[in-house]
């Protein structure tokens, strides 16, 4: 018998700027069409379509671009198909860098539009003009539009707003949905009664009300609500924007662009006294407490600890009294969602950790090797699991009050002390 000729093994990559179903029926005709190619050419085996639905061509992160280049890397592929360097990529430096490493495996390229072969002789010098060209066109167009939007925010008009409490009519105004309206008001009104954020949240949950995407409400989502100047009837508009056309990460404006505010931009749900009202509240807040730190800084016990009760793993935070740790859903939801965990402060956690690995310090390697994770069952109870799979339980208490003080609180008490011995008593 004949030796067969080995078949190429060939792929399509195909994107689409959005969800649009105009843009949807795009791709569909755009795999239908490279399915079709591919099966009926000669010397071909089909190996599939790889489509994206991505915002834009300047990202590499698109997650069936990546499934293809790890087709590639497995040597799976030959060849790839696709209609143009924008629907490849926008940004040069990504375009190439792809390129390049498919031609290290032997894989090629073909551009339709531009009837391009990226493993030709001079593949990658035109490959690298015109993708200079997209990527100019893609600058291009990014500041037209921020242009556009600026001379909006200029002339007092707004976008695409979905918030609590409104609708868009279609002339695109703001109209007022009385029924979301009410909700927003017992926000505000609760707020200023003297209910804190947690506890709102949780009234707002077991009375059935969702957020405007049906969701469960939080502590956060309740804060988003009381710092939204629009309920009050006023527009800040640009507090976002974007960092660049390659990234299009969404930046808050701290400065860097001009800000405009306009009032009575649309009808207002709540007075603009009990909007500034809430303002002087929440600073208030700020100035006393530290809030919990949202950075994504890793410590020795991130993910180590857990809490028997509800599963969820424990979080870090700084109080008034120092930093603690404390359940997650202890501290987002309440004690009636996880009534038998409290906080543990971070010193009496390092304490005995101590104890138990028989350390007179603390050392976060001898802590990562050797302690799998940390359960807690029940307050002032802690049970360290080891990699080996053997447990130690550990009873801690509770620190006294002058041990909780921190010297800060301690040197204002005494000032506090001596101002009123020093103050005269009214006869």
């Amino acid at each position: 018998m004949p030796k067969q000729p080995k078949l190429k093994r060939v792929a399509a990559y195909a994107r689409v700027s959005n969800g649009k179903d105009a843009m949807l029926h795009s791709l569909s005709a755009q795999v239908s069409y490279y399915s079709d190619l591919i099966q009926n050419h000669r010397g071909w085996l089909y190996c599939g379509v790889y489509a994206d639905e991505a915002l834009t061509g300047t990202k590499d992160s698109r997650e069936n671009f990546q499934k293809m280049l790890a087709e590639c890397r497995a040597g799976n592929l030959n060849l790839i198909i696709t209609k143009s360097i924008s629907r490849f990529a926008r940004n040069t430096v990504t375009l190439l860098e792809t390129v390049r490493e498919l031609k290290d495996l032997g894989v090629d390229v073909y551009f339709e539009e531009q009837n391009i072969h990226s493993l030709s002789s001079d593949g990658e010098l035109m490959l690298s003009i015109l993708a200079s060209y997209a990527q100019e066109e893609s600058y291009s167009a990014s500041e037209n539009k921020k242009w556009q939007i600026r001379r909006d925010f200029e002339q007092g008009k707004i976008g695409g707003i979905v918030m609590l409490g409104y609708r868009r009519p279609s002339d695109g105004s703001l109209e007022i949905i009385p029924d979301e309206a009410e909700i927003v008001r017992l926000i505000f009104n609760s707020y200023l009664s003297g209910m804190g954020k947690l506890a709102i949240a949780n009234m707002l949950n077991e009375q059935g009300n969702l957020t405007k995407n049906s969701n469960q409400w939080s502590p956060e989502s309740v804060l988003r609500i009381l710092k939204n100047e629009k309920y009050a009837g006023t527009m800040i508009l640009q507090k976002f924007y974007s960092e660049n056309h390659i990234t299009k990460r969404k930046m808050t404006n701290a400065g860097q662009l001009q800000k405009y505010i306009v009032d009575e931009s649309h009808p207002a749900i709540v007075e603009k006294s009990t909007f500034n009202a809430v303002q002087k509240r929440l600073q208030k807040q700020r100035e006393n407490f530290t809030p919990y730190n949202s950075t994504t800084n890793v410590y020795p016990f991130t993910g180590k600890i857990q809490c028997k009760c509800r599963g969820k793993n424990y979080r870090r935070k700084t109080t008034a009294t120092g930093i603690v740790w404390i359940c997650a859903t202890y501290n987002t939801k309440g004690k009636k969602y996880c009534p038998t965990v409290k906080q543990v402060p971070e010193n009496t956690l390092i304490s005995v950790c101590c104890e138990v690995l028989e350390i007179l310090k603390f050392n976060e390697n001898i802590f990562e090797q050797q302690i799998e994770k940390i359960l807690i069952p029940a307050p002032n109870e802690l049970i360290f699991v080891f990699s080996d799979g053997h447990e130690i339980s550990k009873q801690w208490k509770d620190r006294s009050r002058s041990e909780s003080w921190t010297e800060e609180m301690r040197t204002k008490a005494g000032l506090d002390t001596r101002r009123r011995r020093s103050c005269p008593k009214e006869l």
